[in-house]
């Protein structure tokens, strides 16, 4: 949520970036100066008004000691006149408060000055590419194709039991699944971030502390009964594990990881680039979130971003690293970079990651801050990465790997799989 006092003076900065992000409501940016306006001027008055109150009070209570009774009565009947004001000038303060609030959530975050302009994914920027793209042999098959060969994941199955975008994995197919997360934490533990066992719902506080809720309501699974929501991603958990809390200057940076299932009901996902684990309603995913000073949040950004990559070095898979374009990016985030893999069956990239810098964008929903060096209490910015999301690693891992002896597994992933081959 951006920052009233940002938005009151620095109109045109403002307007100007979310341009970038194809913003269609510059009309609400006056709206919300002109609601903080009636706000702060009902608070002076509430304030005024109050001051008058409790200066009669203490009046009162004057008159009272000194034996001037009359003027004591006199002063108490205008007193009530106050009193009246200032409980309309509360339901005043309150009903503007809340138009306020209405209306600045539906602002996105200002993307960073490095985001390029764009509508689409065509027109993000490649920042870099990595790795040979793998030459496989004649009648290479596509994941789902390997899947059902060697019998590692039934999709069918999986729509028995539930629907479909919820496969079931099977021997080897289950081990490789657990490998890749046991390697992912172990590799996210080596470069500093303590792990973390996540509820899988989530209050409505913590999908608007995320900044999940009101924008993706319509993504995310509903349980009714209770008022809670299936999480899309550990970041939502994670992050609302500081909530409402005032870090001191020397705990930052907080860096946490977790493994987690995640749900996405990913409405009017069809055709054939979702086949398979192109994309799922429930998959997994190591999620790396980090609470930092605002002055080091592009350094960590960077480092985020080197860390998956090594992650995808070390599988040895071809990637390329995005910087997204405004209307390709979330409505969250200030920048994003995604890092895809190179499928080489499909012969197309997938997205495996994407790493964000939110600034004080979820902090401010969160109303987390730490306290600077001079004591004073101010808003912390927040990342978080996926290092990594499972469904189309495995795919890319199957399709990549294949020969005519079975697929080879990734050297560093033996010793989590124990076995080299799936034949």
């Amino acid at each position: 949520m951006l920052q009233v006092s940002y938005i009151r003076d620095n109109r045109e900065q403002v307007l100007e970036r979310l341009a970038v992000k194809n913003f269609k409501q510059p009309e609400l940016i006056d709206e919300i100066i002109k609601l903080d306006e009636n706000r702060r001027q009902s608070q002076n008055r509430l304030d005024n008004t109050s001051a008058e109150a409790n200066a009669a009070a203490k009046r009162i209570g004057e008159l009272m000691r000194t034996g001037q009774k009359a003027e004591a009565e006199q002063l108490k009947s205008q007193t009530s006149a106050w009193k009246e004001e200032i409980k309309q000038l509360n339901e005043q303060l309150n009903t503007v408060e809340q138009e306020l609030q209405q209306k600045i959530v539906l602002l996105p975050n200002l993307p960073h000055s490095s985001v390029p302009k764009g509508v689409s994914p065509e027109e993000n920027e490649i920042v870099l590419e990595n790795g040979e793209k793998p030459a496989l042999p004649t009648g290479a098959l596509p994941h789902w194709e390997l899947a059902a060969k060697y019998d590692l994941i039934d999709f069918e199955l999986g729509v028995k039991i539930t629907g479909a975008g919820f496969p079931v994995y099977k021997g080897k197919g289950a081990k490789l699944q657990r490998a890749l997360i046991s390697f992912f934490l172990d590799e996210a533990e080596k470069a500093g971030y303590r792990e973390m066992m996540l509820p899988l719902m989530v209050n409505e506080a913590s999908g608007f502390g995320t900044g999940q809720l009101p924008d993706k309501e319509g993504q995310m699974y509903f349980v009714g009964q209770d008022n809670l929501y299936l999480i899309p991603t550990a970041e939502v958990p994670i992050t609302n594990l500081y909530r409402d809390v005032i870090l001191k200057a020397d705990e930052l940076p907080v860096m946490n990881c977790g493994y987690t299932p995640c749900f996405r009901r990913e409405a009017g996902s069809y055709g054939a680039h979702v086949r398979g684990l192109n994309r799922l309603h429930q998959f997994d995913k190591v999620e790396l979130v980090q609470v930092v000073h605002p002055e080091t949040s592009y350094n960590v950004l960077e480092q985020m971003s080197a860390h998956v990559q090594g992650l995808l070095q070390k599988l040895g898979l071809p990637y390329r690293v995005l910087r997204l374009c405004g209307g390709d990016m979330s409505f969250t985030a200030a920048l994003t970079y995604d890092m895809e893999t190179w499928s080489a069956a499909q012969q197309r990239w997938l997205e495996v990651s994407s790493v964000s810098n939110f600034e004080t964008f979820q902090s401010n929903r969160l109303k987390l801050r730490f306290r600077n060096a001079e004591g004073k209490t101010q808003l912390a910015h927040t990342l978080n990465g996926s290092a990594l999301a499972l469904p189309r690693i495995v795919a890319t891992l199957l399709e990549n790997n294949q020969t005519e002896q079975g697929i080879k597994v990734p050297e560093v992933l033996v010793p989590y799989t124990k076995f080299e081959w799936i034949s």
